[in-house]
């Protein structure tokens, strides 16, 4: 058997160590060819001691040289910047690229995998919020292929009919079901959630997450970035995508079909089960991940969200509904008021005050090419630094 060549963008992240656990389990399957990190620098040199991958990949020239020192000997080369980034994403012995930077940073490296044609596993959800019409259109035009990587995405990917050609109503769905767990606040009285720490919001009950995604799944920003990532991975419509609250996570996503059928993909909340579907598609291979058991689990219970605890929720839809580059503004103005609110500068019910900010005060404009996406991202950045300032007085 021809081993994979794989290289994985955000190697120390919670996606990445899913990752290589999976490819530890099947060593005549895959060969790691790159890892990449930012500031991880003794996770990052751990897993190339483990791993032996070719090239590593760092933020800086100060980091690359410390880690350069650190893996002395060991035959890894170490590179620095996002021109690295690309480079590893691009590799001509590379098969399969993970993507799994968090944030606006890993559209770039995302992009260029995708132009050089790579099999990609992506966990990146920005480089479909803030460029869903750019990506895509570049995935068809240089042949990449494209497997979703979130639990819940790649749960709608199995659902589908086989061999779906990006036309729900020809494949006969009616819409497209995407659950969400209710993060740790879904029961808490309203009025509580002004004192909400950081700590308390990263703390999910079912999902082992970073720190910014576990806010993100607090606020259900999470939920509505996958609503715009839905839209483009599957050609959905807005009105073809509804979020359900199912506090278990056992069902992670379904499909309702106009023949009244709903088809839902279960199974237990780790990152593995959806990680080891993509590395082997279209095969099946072991993940990990112990089988569901159904008589443990007993009941499965479904709500609506509720958008006075979840407005965040509400504006991805009205990103998503204006189009253009209010998504890539949306993504950033999040991003710039996660930060702030991990900082202790903002608090927890203030972050989508400044988001609805942003999106009010950057004019609306075509985000057709990478340019056009990356002046939007700058402008809800900025937008959203002013909005973190007013609204971090105002408590």
């Amino acid at each position: 058997m021809t081993r994979q060549r794989l290289t994985i963008l955000g190697a120390t992240g919670s996606i990445g160590a899913s990752t290589l656990n999976v490819v530890a389990r099947h060593p005549d399957r895959f060969e790691v060819v790159a890892l990449t990190g930012h500031r991880r620098l003794d996770i990052l040199a751990e897993l190339c001691r483990r791993h032996q991958p070719r090239y590593a990949v760092v933020g800086d020239a100060a980091d690359a040289a410390r880690l350069t020192q650190i893996l002395a000997g060991a035959g890894t080369e170490v590179l620095a910047g996002a021109g690295a980034l690309d480079k590893v994403a691009a590799l001509p012995e590379v098969d399969t690229v993970m993507a799994a930077i968090v944030g606006a940073a890993g559209l770039a490296p995302t992009l260029s995998a995708v132009r050089a044609g790579k099999r990609v596993l992506l966990a990146n959800k920005e480089a479909l919020v803030m460029a869903g019409g750019v990506f895509m259109a570049e995935v068809k035009r240089c042949g990449a292929t494209l497997l979703p990587i979130d639990s819940e995405h790649n749960a709608v990917f199995q659902s589908l009919p086989q061999g779906f050609a990006g036309d729900l109503r020809q494949s006969g769905v009616r819409k497209i079901l995407l659950t969400a767990s209710g993060g740790p606040f879904r029961t808490t009285p309203l009025e509580q959630l002004v004192a909400v720490t950081p700590d308390q919001a990263c703390a999910h009950p079912n999902w082992v997450m970073g720190r910014k995604i576990s806010v993100d799944s607090a606020t259900m920003m999470n939920k509505g970035l996958e609503v715009i990532e839905a839209r483009w991975l599957f050609n959905a419509t807005p009105e073809q995508i509804e979020v359900v609250v199912h506090p278990q996570s056992v069902i992670h996503s379904l499909v309702q079909y106009v023949d009244g059928s709903v088809v839902a993909e279960l199974g237990n909340p780790d990152m593995r089960t959806p990680i080891a579907h993509a590395l082997a598609y279209p095969e099946r291979i072991e993940s990990g991940v112990a089988s569901l058991d159904l008589f443990e689990v007993l009941h499965l219970d479904f709500e609506r969200p509720d958008l006075r605890r979840f407005p965040c929720l509400q504006l991805a839809y009205r990103a998503l509904a204006a189009g253009g580059s209010a998504p890539a503004v949306l993504n950033a103005a999040n991003e710039v008021a996660v930060a702030a609110f991990l900082d202790g500068t903002l608090s927890f019910v203030r972050i989508a005050d400044v988001i609805a900010s942003a999106l009010d005060t950057v004019p609306q404009a075509k985000a057709d090419d990478l340019d056009g996406v990356m002046n939007a991202d700058a402008s809800g950045r900025a937008a959203a630094v002013q909005a973190v300032a007013h609204f971090g007085r105002a408590g």
